[in-house]
């Protein structure tokens, strides 16, 4: 019976486009196996006709490749079985994702790898992120094209190393541009379309993040296998605890930055009881998950009646290295009955660090407590009074009961400490009317002689006179702590309001609307509105609450404002203890009026700036780059009206051809200034159809006063038609090819190419001119921007900010890039029509 072999090694490696070095890399690592003595062959690598890769194979053995027919032509596929019968140690086996062609001994490569491996022998082998199973749908969503050739997920994370190979996505694009990657005639194509250099940051992300879960899964199983508790520190993540309450918001940002800082994961739990019943508190719920995707983390529902037992098991199966969670807002009595959450997860966390966040209840607006004469509710006024009219007899049947046994001291500390219950509960005048009815049951039932208001020992008159006073000293004592405490909550809830408006008004730019907002709140009030006096009548600027009202009479409350304005409120009548933060609401209004005034003088003064700006700049325009061409067709005119030269016929073609050159030019630098006034004035009218590239680009290089011949148009039929104002599409598109021809050298052509991806379709105008610094191309868009006069040809440099203005009219963008080896390119965006 055969030994069982051992099964091979597999190391992979991992880049995020074609092009960054993997089999050059793995190829490297190859040669220094062989300089060690390993045994190795290759059995298949693909040079794509690149040179290095070409030398790299070179002193390698190479296994010979099988030919394969298929729909009338020869293919080369890896020779499987004599790859198994040379058994290396080491076989390199290039693109593990490949499809095999029909007829083949297995469909995918990587199934013949995993023969490979079986027989045990050992795999160098190469993979791109995007052929990845999982990410199929994520790459497909970055960058445009599904990708065909698929590998499971667990035959790569079987792999016993896999390394990334890695390189920056503007590197990349310069090897593509150089022609490292692809053949010439496919570099402009690929720089358009999958190597975008947002694909490539997008890709290469990906493929980080990918390797960097693998590497957590090997910990996890390294942990799992050694029996390691508890975290290991590897990256941080940050486990926050959540309910459905509204200052969970805070908790999470709080524990974001925590996250950030640490260069960690946020990882958001709520738990939710085990019959799924999330309460009515959905919303609140909802708007903290989206919060989480915002700030960069995760948020996850779990099941568990055991709120504390369930964070913490969530947080060990995700490794976590800290939970956070806020303070709790449970009384004391309740966590004595349930127990206390952050307790027990503070005690059964073991190695996973804790942070508490501590909190205010909660309150956006407080509302001002009222006075009122007595410093306790009416309520629990009525309760103390209650407790007195029944306790006291209650009491005193139960002392007489017990006459024999208790002395007349005794009794009065008795009815003295119900006195002062009724005192803390009711206030001052439930506890005196308690007092004096327990002084006069004391003298009825407990001073001799009995049941007589008789007293006939002078030292119990002493004890019940003491007694009275106690008692009534008390009362008015609880009364009037009960009284400081309410002005201590009424000046606290001043400050509040106080601290609330400065703080709207440092934040807003425009605070008026929040300042009415919280005096509405503040003194809860039915609905307040800042009218505005007009001609015709009154004009609500801004309001609060259902119903405001519209206009002064209306108002149970008003309070003149800065420049005739009026604050008028509506609702419960206002006491004298609320015009100290009052007048301050009103003096902020009036302020907030005054500066939204001041700040619509200011935009309108702005305006008027901009347009003599602009009125300067087309009289600099008319008075230079209008009257060039005029002067050349006025000059070309005058000579030939000359009658005492005589033209000869070619002369004459010349200064024809001048008038017609310069009369073009003439008539294109006053449709852009008149296209530039419409786009000022927002008078441009759309109308949207669906048009295709294929239609517009021609129309619009015939518009132009260049000859053709300087322009390369690649625009397929087959695209996608975009929905557009054609008219506008195809002026934006001749200006910024006008643009290109004139920055572009004589001897340089323009190219004008256009692609789809990703549900857009992007139209490229390439030349070769200088370019454009990075920090100059903002201005390239403002009106009357030449960047120094070094184009080949005169204007008044409105061309491209007509462009912007047009594309972004009809709902696409514009861009600008670098042209690799030099030169610019705008890259015009639009969706694409279903």
């Amino acid at each position: 019976m055969d030994e069982p072999v051992n099964r091979g090694r597999l190391q992979i490696w991992l880049g995020y486009a074609a092009g960054v070095g993997k089999t050059y890399t793995m190829l490297g690592v190859a040669h220094r196996l062989v300089e060690r003595g390993e045994d190795l062959a290759v059995g298949f690598v693909e040079t794509h006709g690149r040179s290095r890769v070409q030398v790299l194979l070179e002193g390698l053995e190479i296994i010979p490749r099988r030919k394969m027919p298929y729909q009338g032509a020869q293919f080369e596929e890896m020779d499987l079985d004599a790859v198994l019968a040379r058994a290396p140690r080491w076989a390199v086996v290039d693109e593990l994702a490949h499809t095999n062609v029909p007829g083949s001994k297995n469909p995918k490569r990587w199934q013949d790898v995993e023969e490979l491996l079986d027989a045990g022998i050992s795999v160098l082998t190469t993979l791109n992120i995007q052929h990845l199973e999982s990410l199929n749908d994520t790459v497909e969503s970055i960058t445009g094209v599904k990708q065909l050739e698929m590998i499971p997920d667990a035959a790569v994370r079987a792999a016993g190393q896999i390394d990334l190979v890695d390189v920056a996505s503007d590197a990349l694009r310069r090897r593509l541009a150089r022609g490292d990657i692809y053949p010439a005639e496919k570099i402009d194509a690929a720089l358009a379309n999958y190597f975008r250099e947002g694909n490539l940051t997008a890709l290469r992300e990906l493929a980080l993040l990918w390797l960097a879960d693998r590497v957590d899964e090997g910990l996890l199983d390294y942990m799992a296998r050694h029996e390691i508790r508890g975290p290991w520190e590897t990256r941080e993540r940050v486990v926050v605890g959540i309910s459905a309450q509204e200052f969970n918001r805070h908790l999470v940002r709080r524990a974001a930055r925590m996250a950030a800082r640490r260069g960690g994961d946020l990882l958001v739990v709520h738990v939710i009881p085990d019959d799924g019943l999330a309460g009515s508190s959905g919303a609140v719920i909802e708007s903290l998950a989206e919060l989480t995707r915002d700030l960069g983390g995760t948020f996850h529902e779990v099941t568990g009646n055991d709120i504390a037992g369930t964070v913490l098991k969530f947080a060990r199966a995700e490794n976590a290295t800290l939970i956070v969670m806020g303070a709790s807002n449970r009384s004391r009595l309740t966590e004595l009955v349930r127990g206390s959450i952050v307790n027990r997860i503070v005690r059964d966390s073991g190695p996973i660090d804790i942070h508490i966040i501590s909190h205010e209840p909660s309150s956006p607006e407080t509302p001002l407590p009222g006075r009122r004469r007595s410093a306790l509710p009416l309520r629990r006024q009525l309760l103390g009074a209650a407790i007195g009219i029944l306790g006291f007899p209650v009491l005193t049947a139960v002392l007489t009961r017990l006459l024999r046994h208790v002395g007349l001291s005794s009794v009065m500390l008795v009815y003295l400490s119900l006195v002062v219950g009724v005192a803390v509960i009711g206030g001052w005048w439930p506890a005196i009317t308690g007092a004096v009815a327990a002084a006069l049951l004391i003298n009825w039932f407990f001073m001799p002689p009995f049941h007589t208001w008789m007293i006939a020992d002078p030292e119990d008159v002493v004890a019940l006179v003491v007694f009275t006073l106690i008692a009534s000293v008390v009362s008015a004592l609880v009364g009037r702590v009960a009284r400081n405490r309410l002005e201590a909550d009424r000046s606290r809830a001043e400050a509040e309001s106080l601290t609330r408006l400065a703080g709207s008004l440092a934040q807003e730019d425009d605070p008026l609307q929040a300042v009415v907002q919280s005096l509405w709140h503040t003194f809860r009030l039915d609905s307040v509105a800042v009218l505005a006096k007009e001609r015709t009548g009154w004009r609500v600027e801004v309001s609060a609450g259902p119903s405001p009202p519209a206009t002064p009479d209306a108002a149970t409350y008003t309070a003149p404002l800065v420049g005739g304005a009026v604050l008028a409120a509506r609702g419960p009548g206002l006491s004298g203890d609320d015009q100290r933060v009052l007048s301050a609401f009103v003096a902020q209004i009036s302020a907030a009026v005054h500066g939204r005034r001041l700040a619509r003088e200011a935009a309108t003064a702005t305006q008027l700036a901009g347009l003599n700006e602009l009125r300067s700049a087309i009289l600099n325009a008319v008075s230079h780059d209008l009257r060039s061409p005029l002067s050349s067709i006025k000059a070309a005119v005058t000579s030939l009206r000359q009658t005492d030269v005589t033209w000869s016929d070619h002369e004459e073609k010349e200064f024809l051809a001048t008038i017609e050159e310069e009369a073009n030019r003439l008539d294109w630098l006053v449709a852009n200034l008149l296209d530039m006034s419409r786009l000022q004035a927002g008078a441009v009218a759309l109308s949207l159809q669906s048009i295709g590239l294929d239609e517009v680009v021609p129309r619009a290089i015939w518009s132009l006063s260049h000859t053709p011949e300087r322009i390369v148009v690649d625009v397929p039929e087959t695209l996608s038609r975009v929905r557009a104002d054609a008219a506008l599409l195809e002026r934006a598109v001749a200006n910024v090819i006008e643009n290109a021809l004139a920055w572009s050298p004589e001897s340089e052509v323009v190219r004008v190419g256009a692609s789809e991806a990703s549900g857009r379709v992007e139209l490229r105008v390439v030349d070769r001119g200088p370019g454009i610094p990075e920090e100059d191309r903002e201005r390239v868009f403002q009106p009357f921007q030449r960047l120094g006069d070094r184009s080949r040809e005169g204007g008044v440099g409105l061309g491209m900010a007509v462009a912007k203005g047009f594309v972004e009219a009809i709902g696409g963008c514009i861009e600008l890039e670098d042209t690799p080896g030099g030169g610019l390119t705008v890259a015009i965006s639009l969706e694409a029509t279903r």
